[in-house]
């Protein structure tokens, strides 16, 4: 009971720190690189969500071992798709960087910067979310490796070990992110054919809370207001878990359970309070360090793999996460 309320306490701080985009993103100047420094930039959605701060942990790491200068840049949300085409053109057009990491906030909208980028000589490495294959296959762009993990086989053990003691029926609901962006769809899909292994197991919401907190919790709501009886909840990532336990916290339904997918830190209460069931540690980390040694590599010549999918790792409940 004591830890329950120890992550109620901890919810507020969370919402404080995802509902200001404007403060959270303030980031300070990058210093000159030195002339004989190559430079790579790292573009993601934002740095509300602690997925992407241990990205930049691993770019960081990558920079220190490479030698080179990273320049980091976000958006204020994970919905600013505008401003990440923005960025990115930015990048190009003043000549700020030698090769662009990008995790793009949906499939589309970045595939003319993506061209613009190799127009300019500058190689980009697309990491965590996928750009559509067949819109950089239209747009005659190739050699854009994709690093990431397994989104459907997470979906799917997240939401497996969700139903694991499922033996009576019930009825589950599902917190979709960004419908544009693959690895939302593929971790939906995961847990779809989760929930169809078993026939006790109704889907009867699905929707999109756009990875967000805030957003979650509404719409947690509001799938309740139609559907008191849901004893079960798959968040497509650990943001939309949070925003889902604290309207279960605030309104007492302390017997359903969620399972999410990322691993944050944030969430190790959840875990060892039992609400929590599952989370998957998608290797943010791993993925930004990847993604700036494979742009070192294509600055050297090297041609690389399409695509590089690295493991998850399932993370059940009462599991710390460090």
């Amino acid at each position: 009971m004591k830890k329950a309320k120890l992550f109620l306490l901890a919810i507020p701080l969370i919402l404080m720190a995802c509902s200001d985009p404007v403060q959270s993103t303030k980031q300070p100047e990058s210093p000159e690189p030195p002339a004989n420094k190559l430079r790579i930039g790292l573009v993601m959605k934002t740095l509300t969500n602690p997925f992407f701060i241990e990205m930049e942990k691993g770019a960081r790491k990558a920079e220190t071992q490479l030698g080179i200068s990273l320049i980091v840049k976000t958006a204020a949300q994970e919905t600013s798709f505008e401003q990440q085409v923005i960025i990115m053109n930015d990048l190009i057009q003043n000549k700020l960087v030698d090769a662009i990491v990008v995790a793009p906030a949906d499939a589309y909208h970045l595939v003319n910067s993506i061209k613009n980028a190799q127009v300019a000589g500058i190689p980009v490495v697309n990491i965590d979310a996928q750009i559509d294959r067949q819109a950089l296959k239209e747009a005659r762009l190739k050699n854009v490796p994709f690093i990431s993990v397994d989104n459907e086989m997470g979906g799917y053990l997240s939401a497996k070990t969700l139903i694991a003691d499922v033996d009576k029926p019930i009825k589950v609901a599902i917190l979709e992110g960004i419908r544009a962006a693959k690895n939302a769809n593929a971790r939906k899909s995961g847990a779809l054919r989760a929930f169809s292994e078993k026939p006790l197991v109704e889907v009867v919401a699905s929707e999109s809370a756009n990875w967000k907190i805030d957003e979650a919790y509404n719409v947690t709501k509001a799938m309740f207001t139609k559907h008191p009886d849901i004893s079960l909840i798959f968040a497509a990532n650990d943001m939309m878990a949070i925003g889902a336990i604290k309207f279960l916290e605030d309104t007492g339904k302390v017997k359903v359970k969620v399972s999410g997918f990322d691993a944050l830190p944030e969430v190790g209460r959840a875990l060892e309070s039992g609400v929590l069931v599952a989370t998957i540690d998608q290797q943010a980390a791993e993925q930004g360090y990847q993604g700036v040694l494979y742009a070192f590599r294509m600055l050297k010549g090297e041609l690389l793999p399409e695509e590089t999918i690295l493991n998850v790792k399932l993370i059940k409940g009462s599991a710390a996460i460090q």
